[in-house]
């Protein structure tokens, strides 16, 4: 395998051209330094920039703008971000959200790497990610002046710049900085393979990876291997070449762009996503030591657990309500007038909250759930949308369909996401006599929704995980077009998750470690004390909201729960804690690290009360309130639905970044 080198950024045209600016940037916030009086005593302010911008949402209107700070104390080195007050472009964006993002002096020795990227259209921004694997907001300089920052942190500490990605600095204020890479980083591609002691690879496995090939390994199952690997606060002698998919996946778990290209950008050119990265490496961890066994004559006694501040149960039974049988067709007949209008349509989410809707009904109601009709269409103007967007699928469909053999060997994009649909379909829900069998016509169907879907949104594509949210979709619709409306209205909610931006993850994971904190002090504090506060032990939970853990038809069951949004748009979110919570005791009891903690969470998976669940959640977001509310970040998904139908107005109402 080709070593891969590390050079210091002063070999970088970039960076040397931009020393004459830098030098200009430090004397030009020299006056603000001696002035400020705010800084700490000692301090020296050498670099700042106004207007460096962080946007909580999609939309460029939504942002928050503010002065980006390097400062210098003694021998540390700290950087700051505090947003302007009373600035705002958007009336949403109150105080308590601004300060959500604030960044108050942070030491460049708690950061793990800047990532520089300047698109063709648009701001230059970084992305700074940390060590314990969480990463601040990107950060847009709209005045320029990414350049000079760098070449200031250059000044003052050990920069190193990947020779394969040139828009990757490592940093690194040890007198050993490769060895730092190593055991902190966790960049092992990064550096020379001869720097640490590896274990043996089978000629199968190397070529696989030198390859890219993709395995048929599950991306989010924990398996040992993985849940080994990440003890890295324990075990540092790792084999760089093949620990590649966790410290990718770290990185997934809470850099602020998420779902698809954090580590692409980070760690390759090639466009892909979090999953196929998962996949790619985790076939490559089985041979990590497993030497380090638990001493059988240690005597382990037990560990307090500390109570339960809001004691689940009692607090379920005060606030939780009970379920109620699934709304049935005459019931169904009671909301709608003589024309097939929802009368009450905020009754008809709240019945479906506490109860769900019985199969047969599902079809009629998902279609106004999703957004795809509206709850004032009639049957006629149902009908008739249906006939519009079949005849508009058809013609989205012929856009691939029409690609001629010759056409397709000069379009690698459509081979590449044609390849791993086709990879993914004759693996998802074999089990489901839906799809079962050979020669399914189902799984042709499921071919044919997810290429169409990544010819009508060709930005985001397809990206691994789709095929298992479209799947209980085509089960209740049995039509190939509803079924792709339908998808894509659930993908206007759920498509951050796989964004470029890989905001939508990130924004979830965050909401999440802010409303188990606010919920259950203690057990946040044993994740923080465990190293889990990335809460990475949720990532599948909400990427495929807990299509992995559910029986197929309680999966739906609670899809269409989540889809009223009574309550809360986040309900999601509290599901996660009310698991968590439901299980602290054994969690904390147990002392569970990262590696057996994913493991009991997978293992979770077909043994979930989802009643129980959903009653625990209720109660939850009751409790947390308004507070819970301030919690979640602005633009957190999914958004919110629109009462008309989100297809009758697809115009977008703001500018997307």
């Amino acid at each position: 395998m080709q070593e891969t080198e590390i050079h210091d950024l002063s070999d970088d045209a970039d960076y040397a051209a931009s020393q004459h600016q830098g030098s200009a940037s430090m004397m030009r916030c020299e006056s603000g330094k001696r002035s400020s009086s705010n800084e700490r005593e000692g301090a020296e302010v050498v670099y700042m920039e106004d207007n460096v911008t962080i946007h909580p949402t999609q939309f460029a209107s939504e942002r928050i703008s503010g002065r980006l700070k390097l400062i210098k104390q003694s021998s540390s080195f700290f950087m700051t971000w505090i947003p302007y007050k009373g600035k705002s472009t958007n009336a949403r964006l109150s105080e308590k959200d601004k300060n959500l993002y604030t960044i108050r002096a942070v030491p460049f020795a708690d950061v793990r790497s800047i990532r520089r990227h300047t698109p063709a259209f648009g701001w230059q921004y970084i992305i700074v990610v940390l060590s314990s694997g969480l990463a601040f907001p990107p950060l847009y300089f709209y005045n320029g002046g990414v350049r000079e920052f760098l070449a200031t942190v250059k000044q003052h500490i050990v920069l190193l710049r990947l020779a394969e990605h040139a828009n990757v600095f490592l940093v690194n204020d040890f007198q050993n900085p490769l060895q730092r890479t190593l055991s902190s980083l966790e960049l092992p591609r990064a550096v020379s393979l001869s720097i640490v002691p590896s274990m043996p690879v089978s000629g199968g496995e190397s070529a696989s990876q030198e390859n890219g090939e993709r395995t048929d390994v599950d991306v989010l199952d924990g398996s040992p291997s993985i849940r080994q690997f990440y003890r890295r606060e324990r075990q540092k002698v790792h084999d760089p070449a093949r620990d590649i998919s966790m410290q990718v996946l770290e990185k997934f778990s809470l850099v602020t762009k998420f779902a698809r290209e954090a580590t692409s950008q980070l760690f390759w050119e090639t466009p892909t996503n979090a999953f196929s990265l998962f996949e790619r490496g985790s076939s490559n961890l089985s041979a990590i030591d497993s030497s380090q066994k638990p001493r059988d004559d240690v005597l382990e006694l037990p560990v307090p657990v500390p109570p339960d501040p809001l004691e689940l149960d009692k607090l379920s039974l005060a606030w939780g309500k009970p379920r109620q049988p699934p709304l049935g067709l005459e019931e169904w007949a009671t909301f709608l007038d003589s024309e097939g209008r929802v009368v009450d349509s905020k009754a008809l989410r709240k019945r479906i909250f506490y109860g769900g809707v019985e199969h047969k009904l599902r079809k009629e109601v998902w279609e106004i759930l999703l957004g795809y009709q509206s709850y004032e269409s009639t049957y006629a103007e149902k009908e008739y949308q249906r006939s519009n967007k079949k005849t508009e699928y058809e013609i989205i469909k012929n856009q691939w369909q029409s690609i001629s053999p010759e056409q397709e060997k000069r379009f690698t994009k459509f081979r590449e996401r044609k390849d791993l649909i086709e990879k993914d379909v004759v693996r998802t829900d074999r089990s489901i006599s839906f799809y079962g069998g050979d020669g399914n016509a189902n799984l042709s169907f499921l071919h044919n929704v997810l290429l169409t879907y990544s010819f009508y949104n060709f930005d985001l594509g397809y990206c691994q995980g789709m095929s298992d949210l479209l799947s209980p979709i085509l089960f209740v619709m049995e039509d190939e077009s509803e079924s792709f409306w339908c998808f894509v209205a659930l993908m206007e909610r759920l498509g951050p998750n796989f964004n470029r931006d890989q905001n939508g993850m990130h924004s979830q994971l965050f909401a999440l470690s802010k409303l188990v904190e606010l919920l259950d002090a203690p057990l946040h504090n044993y994740f923080k004390q465990k190293d889990c506060l990335n809460y990475f032990i949720c990532f599948r939970w909400i990427l495929l909201q807990f299509k992995r853990e559910l029986e197929y038809d309680q999966t739906m069951r609670l899809w269409e729960v989540l889809w009223t949004h009574h309550l809360s748009e986040h309900l999601h979110l509290y599901v996660c804690i009310a698991l968590l919570k439901r299980y602290r005791g054994k969690i904390i009891g147990e002392q569970m690290e990262f590696d057996t903690l994913l493991k009991f969470i997978n293992e979770l998976s077909g043994h979930i009360d989802i009643d129980v669940t959903l009653r625990d959640a209720e109660a939850l977001c009751l409790c947390a309130g308004e507070n819970g509310s301030a919690c979640i970040p602005p633009g957190t998904p999914p958004s919110l639905p629109r009462e008309d139908g989100f297809l009758f107005n697809s115009a977008l109402d703001d500018t997307v970044l």
